[in-house]
Order: structure tokens, then C-alpha cells, then sequence
């Protein structure tokens, strides 16, 4: 307990210096920015941004791009009570019951909920990183390259299995991404892999070029061809944005509930912001007395989902922290950043950079009160920006990107890349094929490949290694069964009743 409290006051003290303190507003703010307008993409800005962080220092960096990531989560509730469009994929949920209560006049009280049930969310969830973080650590040192392996396995059968959609197509996603990840350098020997002859490839694929083309530039394709969605502002005044006492009391199991499964859901890969919020009101659905109303305006729908994608958002930091594992694509993203920084992701960074693990759990709690201030006072801004027409929006947002892709190498050649990714991102989501699997099949592919063969040379070529490692057999068997239930008919059907709302 000694070590918990000294650790949490040194994270304090570097998270309350002037220049942190500044960056995680800046964080916050901009994060609120990108899940108020629709189309932008949580993905896309950190990727922009990851050039911005070059000459920062690594607490700077990385509390300001986490500010981005769970700020984000707060500003898309803004959007889907008011204009029925989701900033994030996250808040989809939070339309269905956010946007009637807006109709009914009651447009105060969804943001004040959302906002509350974040906070409360966002606090409960940085503690369970502050408290598990050392213990996950201590187990993720006693690892080899043949444990490393098994978990990076299983990380990549987890997204396999809590993507949304087509499990063949999820791993169709995962394989692609790991082919993506040989393009390069080999790692022991120097040959040239999948380069076609293009010196360009020879340092492999620059992740968040890939990832800005996936997700930024093919969600702007998909917005232009969607041009013609109604955008209609709520236009009557916002009041009443302190809700009663039995709005509380309606609220709180909910937020509990909501906290809860996202706090769970947030650590595993796959995207469990977007997965926490449809559960929480699936769940909220079928055990409320108040089913009825689910759809029609119940403050419950915007409580327990708005809860739930913020606790996973934070939750997502700790395999991060602990084990350099990415469980979504932003997390892959903070990866990227920590390598430009010169840290080499996993469970030695909590050791040797205690400043930079403790600064960033203490900066969470700051982001979230300032997000509290953010999001609630300044409603009348939000509405005045989501007044931008599209048109106008998406040229910034290209020419942002585009800046943002040639500072990396000072190369036109990865904005180039970035586009055809981009285009690739469309397709693949015009046919349904989620991309997020393949982020984490591309970051993760070299740490599997490393392992891999590292496990190898030092069983000399014996693939038994891993199944006589009780731990590695462990970790396997998991996957495996796993998988087979995802494939299931029964279970993929319950599988898939997240994410399909009733009628």
C-alpha cells in the first residue's frame, strides 16, 4: 500500500507540471473535438498527431495522445443525443435512447447522465490500472519468448473473436495483417520481404500509415458517399442539465453495471469501447423494469452505455502498460509512440520507466475532470460546430492527414500509401470485412514473428516447446477453444446478438 500511494504521488507530481497539465487539456479538448464531428475518427487524429510528438518528452507525448483517446469518448455522446449521429463507434448505442430524450425536450439531461457516467466511469476504471498494473507486470517478467508467443496468439484469436461480423472474415483480417507485418527487412538474416523491388518498403510498413489510410481516409470516402444524411441541430435551447434525484437513483445501478463490464471488456483485444457500450445496453434491456421505454427515450440507454465505453477505454491501457500488448487500434497507435520515444514496449517499461507509467495513470484522473468541465459548459460551442457543413470539413481533414503522413519520413510516397489504403479501407468495409483485426495482426505481427523464432533457435527447431511450457499450453488451449466456440453456429449467434438491436 506504501508503494501504491508513493508511486500515485510521483505520478501526480509529473502529471501536474505546468507543461503535462497543458497537454492533457490539449488532449481532452481536442479528443472532445474529434468525437463531436462525425467523420474524423479517433484513429485517424492520433495517427496525424504521432508526428507532433517527436520532440516532446514521453510523458508529454503519451498523456496527450491518451487524452485524445478516452476524450473522444465523452464528445461522441454529444452528437448522438443531439443530432442522432454517433461521433464514435462507441456511441451508436447512446443515439437510440440519448436522441428521443433530445426530441422530448429533455436534451440537458441526457449530456449531464452521459457526462456523470463517464466521469464515474473514467475514475473507478484509472484506479483498477493504478492497482493492477504492478501485480500484471510482476507475472508479465516471468514470461519467455515461448510464453510471449502463446499470449500474442491468443491476443490475436481474442480480436478474432470479438469482431463484429463474420469470424472467417475477422481472421481473413488477422492473416492479412501478419502478412502486412513481413514486408520488409528480415529480422535475422537482412533479405528484402514482399518489397517488389521498392526501396521505399525495405524498413517495412509504417503502421500508422496503414491505419490512417484504413480508418481515416476510407471513413471520409465513406462519408462523401453518405453526403446526403441529415444533419438537423436540435435547435431549442439546452437547459436543465442537472439531473433530478430519481434521475440519479434510475441511473446508478446502471452506471455501476455499465463501469463494471467495460472495466472487463476494455482489457481485452478487439475494440472494447464499441463491444462494452452495446452489451451494457443489451444487458441494461433485458434486466430493467423499464424495457419498455428502451428506444423511446429511457435514461437508462444513455447511463450504462456511455459508462461502459469510458471505463473500457482506460481499461484498455493496462495489457498496454503491462504486457506491450495493443488492444485496439489506438493502443497500437501508443505503441508507435512510445517506439518514436525510444521505449521498447512490455512489462520492463513499468520497471525502468516508472515516471512515464505513473504519470500517465495520474493524468486520467486530471483528463477526466477536465473533461467534466469540458463537455457540460460547453454544449452551445458543440452544437455550433456540428452546424459545419461536411463539405467544407473533409478538404482540413485531408490536407491534415496528408501533413501529418509526409512529416513521419518526409516522404510522398507514405501519403500515396496512405491512399490506397484508403481506398483498400473501402472496399474492405463495403464488404463488410472489419479492418480493426488486421491494425492488430500488422502491430503485433513482428512481435510474433520475434518470438516465434527466438522460441526456435532456442529449442533448436523443437515446435514441442510450446505445448510442454504449462503456461504456453495454457494460453493455447484458450485460443483454441476459443475459437472453435466463436465458430460455432449456436455461439456465433449469441456472439452476434451484441451488436443487433431488437425491434
Amino acid at each position: 500500500m506504501t508503494d501504491f500511494l508513493y508511486n500515485l504521488s510521483m505520478g501526480f507530481g509529473v502529471a501536474l507540471s505546468p507543461m503535462n497539465l497543458a497537454m492533457c487539456f490539449v488532449g481532452a479538448l481536442m479528443g472532445t473535438l474529434v468525437g463531436v464531428l462525425p467523420g474524423v475518427g479517433t484513429v485517424a487524429t492520433v495517427a496525424m498527431l504521432l508526428p507532433l510528438t517527436f520532440g516532446m518528452p514521453p510523458e508529454t507525448a503519451l498523456i496527450m495522445l491518451a487524452g485524445i483517446y478516452y476524450g473522444a469518448q465523452y464528445g461522441g455522446s454529444t452528437t448522438s443525443i443531439l443530432v442522432n449521429i454517433p461521433g464514435e463507434a462507441s456511441s451508436i448505442v447512446t443515439a437510440l435512447d440519448g436522441f428521443k430524450m433530445a426530441q422530448k425536450g429533455q436534451a440537458g439531461k441526457a449530456l449531464a447522465v452521459a457526462a456523470i457516467g463517464s466521469f464515474f466511469a473514467g475514475c473507478v476504471s484509472t484506479l483498477l490500472v493504478s492497482i493492477l498494473g504492478k501485480p500484471l507486470t510482476s507475472i508479465a517478467l516471468a514470461f519467455g519468448a515461448v510464453e510471449y508467443f502463446s499470449l500474442m496468439v491468443l491476443g490475436l484469436v481474442l480480436a478474432v473473436v470479438l469482431a463484429r461480423g463474420s469470424v472467417f472474415r475477422a481472421l481473413a483480417m488477422v492473416a492479412l495483417g501478419l502478412l502486412l507485418a513481413m514486408i520488409g527487412s528480415d529480422m535475422e538474416t537482412g533479405a528484402q520481404r514482399l518489397t517488389f523491388g521498392l526501396p521505399e518498403l525495405s524498413d517495412g510498413l509504417d503502421f500508422s500509415v496503414v491505419a490512417m489510410g484504413l480508418f481515416g481516409f476510407a471513413e471520409i470516402f465513406r462519408n462523401l458517399e453518405g453526403n446526403s444524411v441529415d444533419r438537423s441541430v436540435l435547435t431549442q435551447k439546452i437547459n436543465g442539465l442537472m439531473p433530478t434525484w430519481q434521475d440519479c437513483k434510475n441511473c446508478f445501478m446502471p452506471v455501476l453495471r455499465g463501469t463494471a463490464l467495460g472495466s472487463v471488456l476494455g482489457i481485452l483485444p478487439g475494440g472494447g469501447a464499441t463491444i462494452s457500450s452495446f452489451a451494457a445496453y443489451t444487458l441494461e434491456k433485458k434486466i430493467s423494469r423499464n424495457r419498455a421505454q428502451f428506444g423511446k427515450g429511457a435514461i437508462e440507454g444513455v447511463a450504462a452505455p456511455e459508462s461502459a465505453n469510458n471505463a473500457a477505454a482506460q481499461t484498455s491501457f493496462i495489457p498496454l502498460l503491462t504486457l506491450g500488448l495493443p488492444s485496439n487500434p489506438v493502443m497500437a497507435l501508443m505503441i508507435g509512440a512510445m517506439m518514436i520515444q525510444g521505449i521498447v514496449p512490455g512489462p520492463q517499461v513499468m520497471e525502468k520507466q516508472p515516471t512515464l507509467v505513473w504519470g500517465l495513470i495520474a493524468s486520467m484522473w486530471i483528463g477526466n475532470l477536465m473533461l467534466l468541465v469540458i463537455n457540460l459548459p460547453l454544449v452551445g460551442m458543440w452544437v455550433k460546430l456540428l452546424r459545419v457543413p461536411y463539405r467544407l470539413l473533409f478538404p482540413a481533414i485531408v490536407v491534415f492527414c496528408s501533413i501529418g503522413m509526409y512529416s513521419i519520413h518526409n516522404s510522398a510516397f507514405d501519403v500515396i500509401l496512405a491512399g490506397g489504403f484508403g481506398i483498400v479501407g473501402y472496399v474492405l468495409i463495403k464488404l463488410d470485412f472489419e479492418p480493426a483485426p488486421l491494425i492488430l495482426g500488422l502491430v503485433l505481427g513482428l512481435m510474433v514473428e520475434e518470438n516465434l523464432r527466438r522460441a526456435l533457435i532456442i529449442s533448436r527447431g523443437d515446435t514441442s516447446v510450446f505445448f510442454t511450457s504449462t503456461l504456453s499450453l495454457v494460453l493455447l488451449s484458450i485460443s483454441a477453444l476459443l475459437l472453435i466456440l466463436s465458430i460455432l453456429p449456436a455461439i456465433r449467434g449469441k456472439r452476434d446478438e451484441v451488436f443487433v438491436e431488437e425491434d
